[in-house]
């Protein structure tokens, strides 16, 4: 079983930057890939960041070149770090690790951008 656990959220004005961390019980290096998605209140929850074992990156339209991924091998963490926020981005930030045939989901972090 892994563990995800998410941290780094809270409350920061339109314009703020944030960086989420999420600290995994597994080798994050292992799996197939490890993401971040987020939840608006009454909307679909959404992939906002994607890394693969190899390292490729990939972003929707509405994060790409302010939100980057990355991941320290050695503390099995995978970190999104969010700049020029809107309030559009407010949500429930998860992480999820794809362990090839199981996925794994973190108990998500508050994130607010006030205007």
């Amino acid at each position: 079983q892994v563990q995800l656990v998410e941290s780094g959220g809270g409350l920061v004005q339109a314009g703020g930057s944030l960086r989420l961390s999420c600290a995994t019980s597994g080798r994050v290096f292992s799996f197939n890939a490890m993401a971040w998605y987020r939840q608006a209140r009454e909307k679909q929850r959404e992939l906002v960041a994607r890394i693969t074992s190899i390292g490729s990156t990939n972003y929707p339209d509405s994060v790409k070149g302010r939100f980057t991924i990355s991941r320290d091998n050695a503390k099995n963490t995978v970190y999104l770090q969010m700049n020029s926020l809107k309030p559009e981005d407010t949500a429930i930030y998860y992480c999820n690790a794809d362990a090839w045939d199981q996925h794994y989901w973190g108990q998500g972090t508050q994130v607010t951008v006030s205007s």
